[in-house]
């Protein structure tokens, strides 16, 4: 998937046609996936065409490889992007909080600590 998601045309948005065309499926196919898939949630225009972000592409992109290459169901694929979804959340935003907690930590008692030795 990291190889088709980076041959992608830089772009914001993709119209439906454009995202068939670099996913494989047929537009009928994207639309149901958008019914089975919440997190595929391309926007639409006051004319109610639908325009895909990258991200979406790339969603997509997995989707298909879970369905076709290594035959999960539906629900299966459903589980499996959400846990994929977890651990990136985990991995990406915990340590980052961890160390910016800390280093508000470890100056607000540097900062205690100075004010005592003036007070002293």
């Amino acid at each position: 998937m990291a190889d088709e998601a980076s041959q992608l045309p830089d772009k914001l948005y993709f119209k439906i046609g454009e995202v068939s065309d670099l996913v494989g499926v047929p537009p009928y196919v994207l639309r149901y996936w958008e019914s089975e898939f919440s997190i595929v949630r391309p926007t639409k225009t006051a004319s109610k065409h639908r325009l895909y972000r990258r991200k979406d592409v790339e969603t997509l992109l997995e989707i298909k490889r879970l369905l076709h290459q290594q035959r999960f169901t539906i629900e299966g694929a459903r589980k499996r992007l959400r846990d994929k979804h977890k651990e990136e959340s985990t991995q990406d935003e915990l340590p980052f909080a961890d160390r910016t907690y800390r280093s508000v930590l470890a100056q607000v008692r540097d900062e205690i600590e100075s004010l005592y030795r003036l007070l002293s």
